[in-house]
């Protein structure tokens, strides 16, 4: 009995003892039965473990409650022998929590580790071979990769496939068996575009001077060169064929513009080579061409090149014209001196034969033996605006490449003077 007179076994109504509380105060009821002092005491106690088994059992037997209270300690102490049927509620969610935490962690290293093998992976192909190791055909494949990608982009940029035009203009490169003609149009209002072979590589003959005078004019507009720079004729810069300007005394000048000028107008070869020495070479220039999305463009030789190592291909040539028609590359003021320049080519046989006297064209031609060529941005009475890119391989200085040239230009105006018409008359005469 405690000082309030209630006996400490007494169970509260309504009330449940907590496991650890219930064996707490069965603890206190052996030290009072048996004069436990301490667990050192304990242990000497049971030294004689019969005798105080028999007074234990004669204990509970004389008394009712104690024998009840045992009972329920040994079932209290059998639930807290499972923790997982006897848990909190609070701790199976730290459980599952920590389970959760535990899967993220694993996906994550998992991840990681996927990762870092893709990364290996892909820096084992940059790894540098060993100096004896020969490369060079897997570069060139990787070229050709590379090109025909920035193809597919340079295509996909446009519209839909102009499929008429392109029929009418194979059907006049069939009738020359000879030729190899490489096409390449487009409609600046719909973007919609005519390709035949126009990805290929070919001599580049004087088009090549067209990325120049786009290269040119792009130092102009950053201020490294003036327009009234003077330059220089030098030795090391004549060069023979077309052109005026090889006639010259070593030492004479012109201005930056006038080189520029004469080497588009009359297509002057020594001041192309004089422009290739101040823009820093054939190296650097290429550099740039690559700069500009032009991957089949390349100066491998001063002019004249009439062996045809310098290269280009149609589709270059007229997606640069696209982007200078866009305002790209250089500034509104530039460009309209650029087609300024193009507006007073002294060569007027090939794309102007096809077209009619009151149409206006900007272009620059190429010829040497094995090649003949033209591009240039085209405008017509009724607003149209096209660009036409045509180079044709041929036998030696053979006269046909002109006239393919001439009567491509002529469909190709006639279908975007007459959108309706489906066909055309190869044969009918030229209105200029």
């Amino acid at each position: 009995m405690n000082r309030k007179g209630k006996n400490p076994l007494t169970k509260v109504k309504g009330a449940k003892a907590s496991p650890k509380r219930q064996i707490n105060q069965n603890r206190s009821l052996f030290s009072s039965l048996f004069n436990f002092k301490s667990d050192s005491a304990v242990a000497k106690n049971l030294v004689k473990p019969k005798q105080k088994k028999a007074q234990a059992k004669a204990m509970v037997s004389s008394n009712p409650r104690l024998k009840q209270s045992l009972i329920a300690s040994k079932k209290a102490l059998a639930k807290s022998s499972n923790p997982q049927k006897n848990q909190p509620i609070s701790a199976k969610k730290s459980r599952l929590a920590l389970r959760s935490a535990v899967y993220v962690i694993t996906i994550a290293v998992g991840l990681s580790t996927i990762l870092g093998t893709l990364v290996s992976i892909a820096g084992s192909f940059q790894t540098n071979a060993p100096d004896n190791f020969n490369l060079p055909p897997a570069v060139a494949q990787d070229s050709q990769t590379k090109s025909k990608l920035d193809n597919l982009f340079a295509i996909a940029s446009l519209g839909k496939e102009l499929i008429t035009l392109k029929s009418n203009l194979e059907q006049l490169a069939a009738q020359y068996p000879d030729l190899e003609p490489e096409v390449f149009i487009v409609d600046l209002d719909t973007k919609g575009f005519v390709s035949i072979k126009g990805a290929e590589i070919i001599a580049a003959a004087s088009t090549i001077k067209l990325p120049i005078l786009v290269t040119f004019f792009q130092d102009i507009d950053q201020d490294k060169i003036k327009l009234s720079e003077p330059l220089s004729i030098t030795e090391d810069v004549i060069g023979e064929g077309s052109g005026s300007m090889q006639y010259e005394k070593l030492g004479t000048k012109f201005s930056a513009l006038e080189t520029a000028d004469k080497m588009m107008t009359i297509s002057d070869n020594t001041a192309t080579n004089m422009l290739i020495k101040r823009l820093g070479g054939m190296e650097q220039l290429n550099q740039r061409f690559d700069k500009m999305g032009l991957k089949g463009t390349r100066l491998r030789n001063p002019l004249p090149d009439l062996t045809g190592t310098n290269t280009t291909t149609p589709e270059d040539l007229g997606n640069l014209l696209v982007k200078l028609d866009h305002g790209d590359l250089i500034s509104l003021r530039s460009r309209d001196r650029l087609l300024y320049i193009m507006r007073n080519i002294a060569r007027n046989t090939l794309l102007p034969e096809g077209l009619e006297s009151d149409a206006i064209i900007a272009h620059k031609t190429g010829d040497i033996k094995p090649v003949l060529g033209d591009v240039g941005i085209i405008d017509l009475p009724n607003g149209k605006r096209y660009i036409a890119s045509i180079l044709v391989k041929r036998p030696d200085n053979a006269p046909q490449a002109q006239e393919f040239i001439q009567k491509a230009s002529h469909i190709a105006y006639q279908y975007f003077k007459n959108p309706q018409t489906t066909s055309f008359n190869l044969n009918e005469g030229r209105s200029r």
